[in-house]
């Protein structure tokens, strides 16, 4: 048995082995065998862990959770696992063949939900770029097209769920890197509110305020009910997100009752949107308006600031992740030890002082504030494209590129729709629900209310009952 159950989601899977109608080690056998089959092309996966995972997978004392058995792949960045490697895409620590010896406590909510882990998946250095190409490891490649990027930062889970390698992978959001990535493959990426899930015990807040965490699925019922296993404050943490009302997973098929949906396509420049972005939004609003929603044009006037805080906070963290590693690893690192687009940040966040570092979160405290005014007057959901552009072709946003400061700028361009939300900390989740003629997806943003993510969780289900997607599969992929 390897491809009878590669289709199934997280879901179906659990209730498989809780069934007796598979066992662990078999879905374990059928992920090895499609990683072993699709990975060449890909470049997903880029640490193996088989012979843990078989471990795992027979270990009677493997966790009774709602994912018993699943198989499950971990981003190489920011959440570690015990005893295996923690490159985050870079290749001083390739060259170290650095591991960890613990788990972060996301990691230990994913073996607690029953998850079998059976390897780790490629990023760009440092989770930085909307594009998964680290010199350290090579190109992901988007299994709709190989010759374009499946987004980045979450890069290679984005690639692996898509081709049906998995049917969840962890990820991580500092700026759109769980959104992106599932825009460009075709998946569902949630941005939890900020603080749902922990970043401990090495963090209270990562980059600042805008790491987020959780995964990058197929259907929504396995994004909310990966959530139900991993929310909550971790000891120590910083602050919490708001107590959910209820489980997320029955939220799934829940009636959201008639929400207030405000549309907007047009960029934080002032331009327009490809073609094809808007056309996936206003396709939506069509569908949103027949499942009985009011629908009108958004117009939140501190989306067109140009300079909410975002870079100076970006650029610092960038130079403290240098920092961190110097320590960690007993030598000095400079920004040479960094790609060419990665060596720019770090020097701009060089000349970053603290009191500039604490003005730019003030500058991103108070323009949140703005943004989230219109949630306040009674509106319950923004629309959004997840990308203002289609997924780009590899190498036009490779770190070696000639003119590492130019592409900065477009870089930022991928993203702006969505490093708008990782500044305010309001969830936002990316549906797959356009496709372009010559068959590349198209993601469409939703944004809820701060804490509210089962608003998002009833609509996501709501528009995934009327438009599936389920049935679609990438050129690349397990049969």
């Amino acid at each position: 048995m390897t491809d009878d159950f590669a289709w199934m989601d997280a879901t179906a899977q659990a209730e498989a082995v809780r069934a007796d109608d598979v066992t662990p080690t078999e879905l374990v056998e059928g992920a090895i065998a499609r990683i072993e089959k699709l990975n060449p092309q890909l470049n997903a996966v880029i640490h193996r862990l088989d012979d843990k995972a078989f471990a795992t997978a027979a270990d009677a004392g493997l966790p009774a959770g709602p994912f018993r058995g699943v198989p499950f792949l971990v981003k190489d960045g920011v959440c570690h696992t015990a005893g295996d490697p923690f490159h985050c895409g870079m290749q001083v620590l390739k060259d170290l063949d650095w591991h960890e010896q613990t788990d972060t406590w996301l990691a230990e909510r994913f073996r607690a939900a029953g998850f079998v882990f059976v390897g780790k998946t490629n990023l760009p250095e440092l989770a930085s770029s909307v594009t998964t190409e680290p010199l350290a490891y090579g190109a992901t490649h988007n299994p709709w097209n190989l010759d374009y990027s499946p987004g980045g930062s979450s890069g290679g889970a984005a690639a692996a769920v898509a081709a049906g390698i998995v049917a969840v992978a962890h990820g991580n959001d500092m700026g759109g890197s769980i959104r992106v990535p599932s825009s460009a493959c075709g998946l569902v990426g949630l941005k939890p509110t900020r603080a749902r899930t922990t970043l401990g015990p090495d963090f209270g807040e990562f980059w600042g305020p805008l790491t987020h965490e959780h995964v990058l699925t197929r259907t929504v019922r396995d994004t909310a009910g990966v959530l139900d296993a991993t929310a909550g404050p971790g000891l120590g943490d910083p602050y919490t997100a708001p107590a959910p009302a209820g489980r997320y997973r029955d939220d799934v098929g829940a009636d959201p009752g008639r929400l207030r949906i405000g549309i907007r396509t047009m960029r934080t420049d002032g331009a327009e949107s490809h073609p094809e972005c808007v056309a996936a939004v206003d396709a939506t609003a069509r569908l949103l308006e027949d499942l009985g929603h009011d629908v009108s044009p958004a117009r939140i006037d501190a989306l067109e600031t140009p300079d909410i805080g975002f870079l100076g906070i970006y650029a610092s963290a960038i130079t403290r992740d240098l920092e961190r590693w110097s320590a960690r690893i007993g030598r000095t690192l400079e920004p040479s030890d960094l790609d060419p687009i990665n060596a720019v940040t770090a020097e701009m966040g060089r000349s970053v002082t603290g009191a500039q570092y604490l003005a730019a979160l003030e500058t991103a405290q108070g323009w949140s504030r703005q943004v989230t005014s219109w949630w306040a007057d009674g509106n319950d959901v923004l629309v959004t494209p997840t990308m203002p552009e289609p997924p780009a072709r590899l190498g036009e946003l490779a770190p070696d590129v000639d003119d590492p400061i130019a592409a900065m700028p477009r870089m930022g361009n991928y993203a702006m729709f969505t490093s708008l939300f990782n500044i305010t900390g309001q969830p936002a989740i990316s549906l797959p629900l356009h496709w372009t003629a010559d068959g590349l997806p198209i993601g469409v943003q939703l944004v809820g209310p701060y804490g509210r993510e089962d608003v998002l969780i009833r609509l996501a289900s709501q528009l995934e009952q009327a438009r599936p997607w389920a049935d679609r599969r990438p050129p690349v992929a397990a049969p």
